[in-house]
């Protein structure tokens, strides 16, 4: 019984050491893998910018395709 509580409270500090990291888990240099096209919502980026440029002239306003705003212009 002595031996199960002593494993469990090695358990414990090992776990609780592991979330104490103090550097990130990625490096600034690595920040390019997780920045991927292929992760992009929309296959074609110049195709998906004219679109909202449409939209945006359509609603006569800017941020037509969901952008935030209080409604009083103060975007």
């Amino acid at each position: 019984m002595l031996m199960l509580k002593r494993i469990i409270g090695c358990l414990l500090l090992f776990s609780l050491v592991a979330c104490g990291s103090i550097e990130p888990w990625v490096k600034p240099y690595e920040r390019q893998n997780m920045a991927d096209p292929i992760m992009s919502m929309s296959r074609d980026p110049v195709s998906s910018s004219y679109m909202h440029h449409v939209y945006q002239a359509r609603e006569g306003a800017r941020g037509a395709e969901g952008g935030g705003g209080g409604g009083c212009g103060c975007n």
